[in-house]
């Protein structure tokens, strides 16, 4: 496979992006309308990034982040789960990944790894910080592999019909 990680416009392939995001975790056109206008705003914030992966010219995955801070909307959400349990601290000085996402088709053979990697190898925080379904998964399995470790478990966002855990791990990640 002819693969390419780089950088990635992503407000101008927003839409390629979510494609793969709503094959990837699921979503229906509701939530793919309304996370074109989520992705399109942190694309605006400080620092914000993103990376995507091409095979012949599509892209087949992609991820992006931003240095932390406390007033974005998912701090304020996760913010009372790692004080509850002790990780408060984390989200200082973190580099957030917001969404990593690989095309079904193209999963489990070290996209996902090489994206990751890539994107957190240039932050200048000394640390990352996510949030995963909180289950046993692939993409869990993936972010222990790199060093994370669960900060907060059983985290519920409004709307998510699941619970998530929130992962952190010092920089650079772990390689294999």
């Amino acid at each position: 496979m002819d693969l390419a990680i780089g950088p990635l416009d992503l407000a101008a392939r927003v839409d390629e992006a979510l494609a793969v995001q709503a094959v990837a975790f699921g979503l229906g056109p509701d939530e793919v309308s309304v996370r074109r206008q989520i992705v399109q705003r942190h694309m605006q914030f400080p620092g914000a990034r993103a990376l995507g992966a091409t095979a012949g010219g599509l892209l087949v995955g992609f991820v992006y982040g931003m240095p932390n801070s406390r007033t974005h909307w998912w701090s304020t959400v996760v913010e009372p789960y790692l004080r509850a349990a002790g990780n408060a601290e984390w989200l200082d000085d973190s580099f957030v990944i917001t969404e990593l996402h690989v095309h079904p088709d193209h999963q489990n053979r070290g996209i996902g790894r090489r994206l990751i990697t890539k994107i957190t190898d240039s932050a200048a925080e000394p640390r990352s910080i996510l949030s995963a379904i909180d289950t046993d998964s692939p993409a869990r399995g993936l972010y222990h592999s790199l060093g994370y470790v669960d900060l907060a478990r059983r985290v519920h966002f409004p709307s998510a019909p699941r619970p998530y855990a929130v992962m952190g791990a010092p920089l650079p990640l772990r390689r294999r």
